[in-house]
Formats: structure tokens, C-alpha cells, sequence
């Protein structure tokens, strides 16, 4: 099939990739534009931006595709099809009406659950044991279109966002290619219809969202850390008895393996340098201080000279 590939994100590169390097046909990439980035705010373009620049694929930057001019010029490129990942624009009526095939997105997650921005994020935040990618068509309800593939994995223990939004970009493209095998034998197929009532919703993630609350169950709170891992970060306040304050970021974390009822306040490091929750303890893997580097809790207690009674601490709003 001719296909216009609308992707910004790295979620979309693999199936870039293996599209290139099928027997389909990527007449145009469109994208975001390149925009400041980081702590210096140099111009960067979009990770796709970056990849179609080294498969040789004609690139257009776009603030909105669905702007008239633009519509005319992805009218010329005669493409069958549309496929959007993480691309960041919602497609109006004039753009999805283009294609003889339709638009289809792929989307990381089991539709119809989570629906929305974040995905990866509140499947693992939720402490769901399994999630995937679903390729559907795209309707004007946000990922409430029917599907035409799926695939599942389960998630891996203490497995962070970023790890499984790149297992699941891989996993995506298994996802794409079916979708395709089935739209080349019938370029109309309409899909499964989602069934609403079991649609969750997975919102666009804010800094105050890696707050963490030692309050929760110690599984809740592992979750929400590896969930909020590597953003917005999930983050907190380290106070040492002898008044030493840091901001911190627990990158990974899991439930201790401690029969012992929770009797410190949540927050408190124990004796075994394990961390009272509402409910159990958590064990904490990795850490990263506002001022320094990733390095393992124990690097950090050592470091610190952590000791029973230092507390962790939520950060205000």
C-alpha cells in the first residue's frame, strides 16, 4: 500500500523502519516542528523527523495538518492510506477523508482501555498484569475507533514506563503489519467495534502527577513510581534526623519481602533501609538526588549515611 506516515514521537520509529523496508510504500512523512528542547533550548527536531531524514523519506513539518494548504498537498501524494503514531494532532474529517483506506493509529494499549495521552503510564500506575497495541480506525472520539489488530505482553516486575514504551514500539509494529495484511486484502474492512462500557481513561500526565504518597499500599506506591518513571519522575523529599533536606526522584521500587506490619509512619526508613508505606513496606532499587546522578539505594544510603528514622516526605502542590 502508498501510505502518509504522521508520527512525532519515538513510539512510531520501528514501524517507520519496517515500513521502509516492506513492500509498502512511505510517500511522505509528516510531523511536528523541530522546536526548543532541553535545559540549553536548541531547535530538535521530532525523533521521526529524525528517522525519515536517515531513511531518505520526504519530510513535511506540519503546526496542523488539517490546515487547508496542507490537506491539498497530502491530496497530491494519491495515498491509499493514513497511519498516525504518536503524532500529536488530532485529524479532522478533512484530512481522514483523503485516503481510500481510511486513517488508522496505532495505540499503546488493549483498547478500549486506556483511552487518552499516557497509556503506558497509568497501565502500569493501575497494576495491570498485561497491556499491548491496538490498531484501530480513527473516528472523531478520541481511540474509540474499531479495531482492525491487537497484540499483548505481559508486564514485566518492576518494569519502569520508558522500558515498556520501548518494548511496546517494537511490539507495535507486529501490530501495524497485520493490520496492513488485512487492509490489502480489503482496503474497507471496517474493524471490531470497542465496546464503550469498558473503556478507561489514561490522561495527559502532569508534573504534580510523580508525587509520591507513602500513605498508599506499598504495591501502590511501587507502581506509581516505576509508572511515573522517566516523567514527570516520581519524586519526593528526603529529610535526615540531623536536618539535611534533598529533593529526590525513586526511579524503581517494589514491595519488600518482609512479613513485619508496617509500625513506622509511612515515609520512615526502617532499620532494614526499607521504606514504610500505609500498608507493607517498599524497597527501593534505584534513585536519582536533584543534585547528582542515577545511582542504586544502597550507593545512596551510603552516601548519605542514611539511618532508621530519616523519613521520606510528600511534596506540596
Amino acid at each position: 500500500m502508498k501510505l502518509v506516515f504522521m508520527g512525532s514521537g519515538a513510539f512510531g520509529c520501528p514501524t517507520l523502519r519496517w515500513l521502509c523496508q516492506s513492500e509498502h510504500e512511505v510517500c511522505l512523512v509528516v510531523t511536528q516542528p523541530a522546536r526548543p528542547s532541553g535545559r540549553g533550548r536548541q531547535i530538535a527536531k521530532t525523533p521521526v523527523h529524525e528517522m525519515a531524514d536517515d531513511l531518505g523519506v520526504k519530510i513535511l513539518e506540519a503546526e496542523d495538518i488539517n490546515a487547508p494548504v496542507l490537506v491539498d498537498e497530502l491530496r497530491t501524494h494519491n495515498a491509499d492510506l493514513g497511519l498516525a503514531i504518536a503524532f500529536g494532532q488530532k485529524l479532522r474529517p478533512a484530512v481522514l477523508d483523503l485516503f481510500p483506506a481510511g486513517c488508522i493509529n496505532l495505540h499503546a494499549s488493549l483498547l478500549p482501555k486506556y483511552r487518552g495521552a499516557a497509556p503506558i503510564n497509568w497501565a502500569i500506575v493501575n497494576l495491570e498484569e498485561r497491556t499491548g497495541c491496538t490498531v484501530f480506525r480513527i473516528v472523531d472520539r478520541m481511540d474509540a475507533g474499531p479495531v482492525l489488530a491487537s497484540r499483548w505482553t505481559l508486564i514485566k516486575p518492576e518494569e519502569t514506563a520508558g522500558e515498556l514504551h520501548d518494548r511496546l514500539s517494537g511490539i507495535g509494529v507486529d501490530a501495524v503489519e497485520a493490520a496492513l495484511i488485512t487492509l490489502v486484502g480489503n482496503a474497507t474492512e471496517p474493524g471490531i467495534p470497542q465496546d464503550d462500557s469498558l473503556a478507561s481513561k489514561a490522561p495527559k500526565l502532569k508534573k504534580s502527577d510523580g508525587y509520591i504518597l507513602f500513605d498508599l499500599p506499598a504495591k501502590r506506591v511501587a507502581s506509581h513510581i516505576c509508572g511515573m518513571t522517566p516523567w514527570p519522575g516520581a519524586k519526593a523529599e528526603f529529610q535526615s534526623q540531623d536536618g539535611r533536606i534533598e529533593h529526590i526522584s525513586i526511579t524503581r521500587a517494589r514491595v519488600a519481602e518482609s512479613a513485619t506490619s508496617t509500625v513506622e509512619l509511612p515515609g520512615t526508613v526502617d532499620s532494614r533501609c526499607y521504606v514504610a508505606t500505609g500498608e507493607g513496606y517498599l524497597e527501593i532499587l534505584e534513585i536519582r538526588p536533584a543534585s547528582g546522578k542515577l545511582m542504586t539505594w544502597p550507593d545512596f544510603v551510603n552516601g548519605r549515611h542514611v539511618s532508621a528514622g530519616d523519613q521520606f516526605k510528600p511534596l506540596s502542590s
